[in-house]
Formats: C-alpha cells, sequence, structure tokens
C-alpha cells in the first residue's frame, strides 16, 4: 500500500497554522520552529514561502482583514454611506473579535497588505463618492478604523472581576453590580459598541449636512 502523501506546504497552510497559533496562545507563540512542528516540515521550508517571522504575521493579519464584508460599499449595492459604514464596521469588528490577538499587528495600519490596502481603498471612495471631500473622507476612515480597533482590544465588561468583595460600597458606592458584568460581557460590549456607533454617525451626518449646505 502506498504511504500517504503529506499536504503539500503552501502559503495558505502556512497562514492558516500561524493565525490558528496565534488565536489560541497569542503572538510570541509564533516562530519559525513553532510553525514548522506544528506543519510537519523541517524550519527551512518555511522560508521558500516567508523569509521572516514578522512577514508571516502580516500575512496573518492580511488574513483577517480579508474576512471583513466590503460589499456594502459596492456601488451596485445601493446602501447610503452611514448604513454602509455602520454595517461594514460591525462585520470588521466580528472579524477583529475571532482573532482579537492580532489586532496589535493590525493597528500598525495596512502597510503593503493587499486586502488591508483593497479595505481602506473601499471605505475611502464610497466616502468620496457619497460626496465627502477627500480630506474628510481620510479622517472618517481614521477615526472609524480608531474605534473599531480599540473596541477589539479589550472587553469593558471582561475586565470587572466576578467577586462581589472586591467592590466594597465605602470604597465605591455606585459599583454594587459591578461583579455582575463579566457574566454579561458579550451583551454589554455589543450594546457599547452600537452605542458608540450610532453616535459617530450621528456627529458626521451632521457634518454631512454642513458639507452639502456649503455647496449650494
Amino acid at each position: 500500500m502506498a504511504r500517504p502523501r503529506k499536504p503539500l506546504l503552501s502559503r495558505e497552510r502556512i497562514v492558516d497554522t500561524a493565525r490558528a497559533l496565534v488565536d489560541a496562545e497569542g503572538l510570541a507563540a509564533v516562530s519559525t520552529r513553532r510553525l514548522a512542528a506544528e506543519l510537519g516540515v523541517s524550519g527551512p521550508s518555511l522560508y521558500n514561502h516567508f523569509r521572516t517571522k514578522d512577514q508571516i504575521l502580516e500575512a496573518v493579519a492580511d488574513s483577517v482583514s480579508a474576512q471583513v464584508d466590503l460589499s456594502m460599499f459596492e456601488a451596485a449595492d445601493g446602501r447610503d454611506w452611514r448604513t454602509a459604514l455602520h454595517d461594514w464596521a460591525v462585520s470588521y469588528r466580528a472579524a477583529l473579535t475571532r482573532h482579537p490577538n492580532i489586532v496589535p499587528v493590525l493597528a500598525r495600519g495596512p502597510g503593503r497588505r493587499p486586502a488591508g490596502l483593497r479595505l481602506a481603498d473601499a471605505v475611502f471612495g464610497a466616502m468620496v463618492d457619497a460626496g465627502w471631500p477627500a480630506a474628510q473622507a481620510t479622517s472618517i476612515g481614521a477615526l472609524m478604523r480608531y474605534f473599531i480597533m480599540g473596541s477589539a482590544l479589550g472587553s469593558f465588561a471582561g475586565g470587572f472581576v466576578d467577586d462581589e468583595a472586591a467592590y466594597d460600597p465605602a470604597d465605591y458606592p455606585h459599583l454594587g453590580q459591578a461583579h455582575l458584568l463579566a457574566d454579561r460581557q458579550q451583551v454589554i460590549d455589543e450594546r457599547a459598541f452600537e452605542a458608540g456607533i450610532q453616535a459617530l454617525l450621528d456627529g458626521l451626518t451632521q457634518q454631512y449636512e454642513r458639507v452639502a449646505a456649503q455647496r449650494l
């Protein structure tokens, strides 16, 4: 009987394995030696696809950017700019929530990463097409990224311990229910994100109306 062939090593296999490792153990867990062991190959074989660990992490980050839905920015989609920004932000946060450990790499900016650049291009192009001046369209892309990235760096609700004794009313008279927050982490964090994104969009809508009025 013929021996089963090992799957061919490819960039996709390396990135998928590295992403799973980052998800499970964090950025520090990734090394060429560890990845080679996980893939069942020799370390030097990775260099046929990636020269450095940083290149691997950049590719992992880009694979997460590629998970973000951009269809709302297509001309044929029909969503107005505000709805499109909202739906994109929700999709972006969902991708980061699935892979929170890679956020510090994504936060550096898109660099030369293709999916990251497509994302930036889609947002900027849609805002300009909607009538925003280029400078303000750039600012919108920046502020949305700040907000979305920040929301993915940690959980507000998850930052409180579930020990009631930690919140002595003599010291913290308004935190009597804080020990309950961690159990409702997902609901609280999603509600806070939605409140924040709506507040941002309300402010942008007011700016947009002023821009439109200046053109009359």
